[in-house]
């Protein structure tokens, strides 16, 4: 398996695989209450199946490049992840997504990972349009998207349906053109 650094305090990014399963549930349920005010993964991973068929369906979007999920390790635990939800190789776009447990908040891995993964899909893949998608009360999720160059596309009106509530989702995106520009002024040139 590979990583890669995320920087020098530790921290790294990993494919998750379904052989992770019991690993990703341990995970989930240490930060199952912080992650699930904002997202439903740890609603849908609750048991050793359901992680482990969460974990297949990526599998199979990597197979069909269709999406990936990645793990954030900080000194070798697994502490959160990014995903691309949705990729569409021919359209070049893709939608961009992320947790991470209440421990690993703070330290910029979300940010760091954001850049890897989106610059692989821009650069590699040739992704276009990179989207973010959260609820408008989710401050540290737009604050990411803030601190990538994204730009807010608008705002879907009591569009997510949560725990019986209903959440206005704001929509973040970034272009190609517009990444390698910020990338080559705010991140320095590679």
């Amino acid at each position: 398996m590979y990583a890669i650094s995320l920087g020098d305090d530790g921290a790294e990014l990993r494919p998750l695989e379904p052989w992770q399963a019991g690993e990703f549930l341990a995970h989930m349920d240490r930060g199952r209450e912080f992650v699930g005010q904002w997202n439903e993964l740890p609603d849908v991973v609750t048991d050793l199946e359901s992680s482990r068929a969460y974990l297949r369906a990526y599998a199979e979007k990597a197979a069909a490049d269709s999406g990936r999920i990645y793990g954030i390790y900080l000194d070798g635990g697994l502490v959160g992840g990014f995903l691309l939800r949705r990729m569409d190789v021919g359209q070049g776009t893709a939608e961009a997504g992320c947790w991470l447990e209440p421990s690993a908040v703070g330290r910029g891995l979300v940010t760091r990972a954001a850049r890897a993964v989106i610059d692989w899909a821009v650069e590699e893949r040739g992704i276009h349009r990179v989207e973010w998608w959260c609820s408008s009360g989710n401050e540290p999720s737009i604050a990411v998207a803030r601190r990538l160059g994204m730009t807010r596309d608008g705002v879907l009106r009591e569009s997510y349906l949560y725990r019986g509530k209903r959440y206005d989702e704001e929509i973040w995106s970034v272009l190609a053109p517009a990444w390698r520009a910020t990338r080559r002024t705010a991140f320095g040139s590679r």
